[in-house]
């Protein structure tokens, strides 16, 4: 599966250039803040045995999606629905091929536990929590 270059969703129309948007950045970076924190609190607050796997995965693509939003935004970007484009923007981002390559992976397994009643094992999970650790700071640091 090939990851589309975010040239050709500026081509295509999917992503809109418009007037940089920081007030809808900075609101979208807090509310992932909360995300995270309560993520955080879940995680250290429910018994793994009780803890569903697809609420990590789901929590941790929302708050790295959201991130990648919030830069495109301050960047004068608008990917409307389009997640496949806002992760494909990461690479503008500098991230590497296997970082957007496992997003859009994340993005194939929610999708999965959104529409087809997919559950997903707590490895996967902790491999996902690890990756959005890994990856959080440095967006935090590309939006401040």
């Amino acid at each position: 599966m090939s990851i589309r270059r975010f040239e050709e969703f500026l081509d295509s129309g999917a992503v809109k250039r418009q007037s940089p948007n920081r007030q809808r950045a900075f609101s979208i970076i807090e509310e992932t803040g909360g995300k995270t924190r309560f993520l955080g609190v879940s995680m250290k607050s429910v018994p793994s045995k009780e803890m569903n796997p697809n609420f990590i995965v789901d929590s941790c693509y929302d708050i790295i999606i959201e991130m990648v939003r919030a830069r495109m935004l301050i960047d004068g970007f608008n990917a409307g629905n389009s997640h496949e484009a806002e992760f494909s923007y990461m690479t503008r981002l500098g991230f590497s091929e296997a970082d957007v390559r496992f997003m859009d992976e994340v993005r194939y397994y929610r999708n999965g536990t959104k529409y087809y009643g997919t559950m997903l094992d707590m490895g996967y999970a902790e491999k996902v929590m690890a990756f959005m650790k890994r990856i959080y700071p440095r967006l935090l640091d590309m939006v401040r």
